[in-house]
């Protein structure tokens, strides 16, 4: 347990200057409180999906890539030892970010560019109830490096190593018409 906390402590204190270095930018309320969400816009680099609603996602298309705000999480997960709260907890959190998420996309100046969000996670649990899509990517180096760099995360955050074991690396993807309607965007009202 201290030595969770501990790199907790390390990695508030790094986090502003990934933040500076990544590209990434908060998305925040009327009230300026921040979702769970950092984003950046992106080239698509993986093989192509054809979504649910119809919408093909190819190579070099611009997505808007969403990154979950791992460290504040991890904070405030810290004092909940119960893996199920804490899964309830995240999912609340990503539920009232979404709006958030759509209001932001449909504000950016590049929105009729974007076809939609990417996220690549190991968290494949109560993801498709939010609206998203999981596709395993194809390349199996990327795999390899991507599931490796998120082996930290899901140390610090889960009891077990179990669980960074059996949960997959997914694309998230979800289209902005698909977001738009699941969560009050109406894109012909921009």
């Amino acid at each position: 347990m201290i030595l969770r906390l501990t790199i907790l402590w390390i990695w508030k204190l790094v986090d502003p200057l990934f933040y500076l270095c990544s590209r990434l930018h908060y998305i925040n309320d009327y009230q300026n409180n921040q979702s769970v969400f950092r984003v950046r816009i992106t080239k698509y680099k993986g093989g192509n999906f054809t979504l649910s609603d119809g919408t093909r996602i190819s190579r070099n298309d611009c997505l808007l890539k969403i990154h979950l705000h791992n460290v504040r999480l991890l904070d405030e997960f810290k004092k909940i030892k119960n893996d199920l709260m804490r899964a309830r907890l995240m999912y609340k959190l990503v539920l009232s970010s979404m709006p958030l998420l759509a209001s932001y996309l449909k504000d950016h100046p590049e929105e009729s560019n974007i076809k939609g969000i990417i996220g690549i996670t190991t968290i494949n649990k109560g993801v498709r109830s939010l609206g998203f899509e999981c596709h395993p990517p194809s390349n199996r180096w990327y795999k390899y490096f991507k599931k490796l760099g998120q082996m930290p995360i899901s140390l610090i955050s889960s009891s077990s190593i179990k669980n960074y074991r059996t949960n997959s690396l997914n694309y998230l993807f979800l289209s902005k018409e698909k977001l738009y309607h699941l969560y009050g965007q109406n894109p012909s009202s921009k």
